[in-house]
């Protein structure tokens, strides 16, 4: 049997498997995008696939202080129209 790797929600802290969340993730160039196949390089946080997680991460700035990095809106709405997707 398969072992399928678990994460936790860096907002609410929920572990869950790796699949149901999503990966923000900062590379080398201090670029910041949303990483859906959860295998780019650099420093990853990983946030619940629901807008209220999202929206309490843009509130507390938790992304920023996790990533050490601004995070731009256009981030935020990439993610929010993923979890829109859903």
């Amino acid at each position: 049997m398969k072992k399928i790797p678990q994460r936790s929600c860096v907002i609410c802290r929920q572990k869950k498997d790796k699949s149901e969340l999503i990966r923000i993730v900062k590379n080398k160039e201090n670029i910041v995008s949303m990483d859906k196949t959860g295998k780019k390089e650099g420093r990853g946080a990983y946030i619940c696939n629901n807008i209220e997680c999202l929206e309490k991460a843009i509130k507390t700035k938790t992304l920023k202080k996790i990533l050490d990095i601004d995070i731009d809106e256009e981030i935020y709405e990439n993610i929010r129209e993923s979890i829109n997707r859903g």
